[in-house]
C-alpha cells in the first residue's frame, strides 16, 4: 500500500507534467506499471489569474483550499501544488488545510544543498519573482537568489503566459530563456538556475540550459512519490 497523492493544479500543462512523472516514475520504486493512487483537481487558470493580477493571496488561498477540501473527500492522504507562483499563499492555506502539504521552494532548496550549489538564479512568472517565495525558502539554508532584471521578468513572462501555459513552444521562446540564464551565470555568478514555473521544463533543461537546472516541477514529483511509499512503509511497520 501507498498513501494517495492529491495534486492542487492551477495551469494544465504544469499540473500533467507533474502528475505525469509521478506515474512515469513510480514504477521504479514500485515494479513494472506500478504508482501511488493519484487524483487532481484544477480550477479554470483565469480563477487563479484574477487574484493575482489583485495580489489577492486571501483569494488564491481560498481556490487552493477548496481544491484540498474535494481531494481530502475523495481520500488523497497528503497534497502538493506543481505551481510555483501560487505559493504565495501557501501559509494562508496551510493552517486551515484538511491535508498536509509538501513545498515546492523547499524541495528545490533541498535539491540545491544536496547538489552543492550556492548561488541560484530563479526564473518564473512575474507573481514570483517579484516574490519572497524563494528568498525565504533558499535563505533558510544559506542559499543566495538572484532575480532576472525587471525587464527580463517582463519577457519571461509573456513567454510564459501568451505560449506555454496553451502548450505552444517555440525556439523564439527557448531562446529568451537562454540568453537570460546566460547573463545571470556570466554577470551575476550563479551556478544553477531554478525553472520556477511548471512549464519551463517543457523547453528548457540540462541540455539546452547555460547553467544546471533545478526542475521544480520534477523534483517535487519526486519529493511526493517517496512521502507516498516512505510513509505507508513507515505506517505498515507500525501495525
Amino acid at each position: 500500500m501507498t498513501l494517495h497523492i492529491g495534486i492542487v493544479g492551477c495551469s494544465a500543462e504544469g499540473a500533467a507534467l507533474c502528475y505525469r512523472t509521478i506515474c512515469a516514475e513510480g514504477a521504479a520504486l514500485l515494479g513494472p506499471h506500478a504508482h501511488p493512487e493519484v487524483s487532481m483537481h484544477t480550477p479554470p487558470l483565469s480563477d487563479y489569474v484574477v487574484h493575482l493580477e489583485r495580489g489577492n493571496m486571501q483569494g488564491v488561498a481560498d481556490l487552493m483550499l477548496a481544491s484540498a477540501e474535494k481531494l481530502a473527500r475523495i481520500g488523497a492522504d497528503f497534497l502538493l501544488t506543481p505551481d510555483n507562483t501560487i505559493h504565495q499563499a501557501f501559509d494562508l492555506v496551510a493552517k486551515r488545510s484538511p491535508l498536509p502539504w509538501l513545498h515546492i521552494a523547499e524541495t528545490v532548496a533541498d535539491e540545491a544543498v544536496a547538489r552543492g550549489f550556492k548561488k541560484l538564479a530563479l526564473t518564473g512568472t512575474r507573481w514570483l519573482t517579484d516574490s519572497d517565495v524563494y528568498p525565504v525558502a533558499l535563505g533558510k539554508r544559506g542559499l543566495d537568489c538572484v532575480k532576472p532584471t525587471v525587464a527580463e521578468r517582463d519577457e519571461i513572462m509573456r513567454v510564459i503566459m501568451d505560449d506555454l501555459v496553451y502548450g505552444r513552444f517555440t525556439e523564439a521562446g527557448v531562446k529568451v530563456f537562454q540568453r537570460i540564464i546566460g547573463r545571470l551565470k556570466q554577470e551575476e555568478g550563479c551556478d544553477a538556475v531554478i525553472l520556477g514555473c511548471t512549464e519551463i521544463p517543457l523547453i528548457i533543461d540540462d541540455g539546452n540550459s547555460p547553467l544546471p537546472t533545478l526542475d521544480s516541477t520534477r523534483l517535487l514529483a519526486r519529493a511526493a512519490l517517496r512521502r507516498a511509499v516512505g510513509s505507508a512503509k513507515e505506517k505498515n511497520s507500525s501495525l
